[in-house]
Formats: structure tokens, sequence, C-alpha cells
């Protein structure tokens, strides 16, 4: 697609007690997820501060000129502590996190034991299409990005904007911006980790299209990539 911005850039979110949560759970084997908070209301761990206050450190050479951010609290969080003073942040919903319907708060282990056949319609699928009930493809989420970015560039051409969301949303913008595609765009998840409160860039190049150029870079506070 055509984007007329010089330079887009994606800060994921710091460490959430979610992550946290995610992370206990599949390690002990269990199949559901403790967190008692809607996906939309879970916070920020104390090193989820840090690293969003740490971030803003990558940004202060060369801030964007705006910061378009999830509601999801833990982006919005993030984004109030990373931007530069003086740029704006706007929220806007199409940025929130892939909706997981019912198979929300499910470990690996959980969506197998508890939902099978759910678990083999993925495989068959794959994970750009398969939409659980109630919730989002990856192509969902695509679908929410595009007209975002489509109004941002017909808004503001040539600016620099930052989006402070999720994982999901890195990989949503190469498939936008660089045009991957969704076998090769699939792989790149499956190896490629994207930590918490880590920069990923890309700019715009001469003919129009663009190239990534910063992936993943976080300011040395990281506790590792968290899912979520």
């Amino acid at each position: 697609m055509k984007v007329d911005l010089a330079w887009v850039g994606l800060l994921r979110h710091g460490e959430s007690t979610g992550n946290v949560a995610r992370e206990e759970a599949e390690a002990a084997g269990a199949d559901v997820i403790g967190i008692a908070e809607r996906d939309a209301d879970v916070p920020l761990t104390a090193l989820g501060r840090d690293q969003a206050e740490a971030a803003g450190e990558l940004l202060a050479g060369h801030p964007p000129d705006l910061v378009v951010t999830s509601t999801y609290r833990r982006a919005w969080d993030t984004a109030r502590l990373a931007a530069p003073a003086g740029v704006a942040i706007v929220p806007d919903e199409r940025l929130r996190d892939r909706e997981l319907g019912v198979l929300d708060l499910l470990t690996t282990r959980g969506v197998r034991e508890r939902w099978p056949e759910e678990a083999r319609r993925k495989r068959r699928l794959g994970r750009f299409y398969y939409r659980p009930p109630g919730g989002e493809s990856w192509a969902d989420v695509v679908l929410r990005v595009r007209p975002l970015l489509a109004e941002l560039s017909a808004e503001r051409p040539g600016a620099r904007v930052l989006f402070c969301a999720h994982e999901m949303t890195v990989f949503a913008l190469r498939y936008l911006l660089e045009g991957v595609p969704e076998p090769d765009l699939m792989r790149a998840a499956a190896a490629t980790p994207v930590p918490n409160a880590s920069l990923t860039t890309w700019e715009r190049d001469r003919d129009g299209g663009f190239t990534m150029v910063v992936a993943g870079v976080t300011a040395g506070r990281s506790a590792g990539p968290r899912a979520r």
C-alpha cells in the first residue's frame, strides 16, 4: 500500500503483569492464565515502567512528530512514559491487541485440552487467517491498521509517526509497509522475538516503499520477549 509518511516506528509496550502471568502459567503447565483484569486494563509491572522510561532515550535524539497509541492501558502508559516532551499522544482503538475470543486466558496446553477442534482448525488454516470464535485473525488486525496508516498519510504527509502498541502490530506493519508475503511473515514471526519496550522502525525509500532500519532494539532494560 502507498503510505506518505517519512518514518514509521513501533514501540511495543513495556512488561505487563499479564506478560508475567502468562509466562508463569506456561512454565507451570497450567490451562489458565491468572489475570484478574480484562485485557484492556492490564497494567505495566515496575520493570515495565522502567523499560518505558528507558525507551524514551531511544526516541530523544530523533523524536517523532506524533505518537499514536493503543487504548490498552499497558500501551497507553508506555507511550506517556516514553514520548519526548511536547510530542502529542493520540489514542486509537484500532491499535488494540488481537482479540482471542473463547481462547482468551488459555495457555497453549489450555487450548489443546479445552478446545482441541480449534487447535486443529488453527493448524489447518494457519496463524494468519485463523480466527478463534469471538476473536480476530492476524488478517483482521491488518484490516484495522491499514486505514489508520491511510488516514495518517492523508492528514500528515511526510511526518514521522510512532505507534505504541503490541507485538502483533510489528508484523502487521511489516505486512503493510514492506509487503512481506504471508508465508515469509509467519516464518519471521516464529523466528523473531519482539522484546517488551523494543523499538522497530521503517524509513521511506525513494521509490515510495519502506525499509526496516531498526528491528526490536531496547534501551538495555529488557527482561526478554514475552507474549502479548
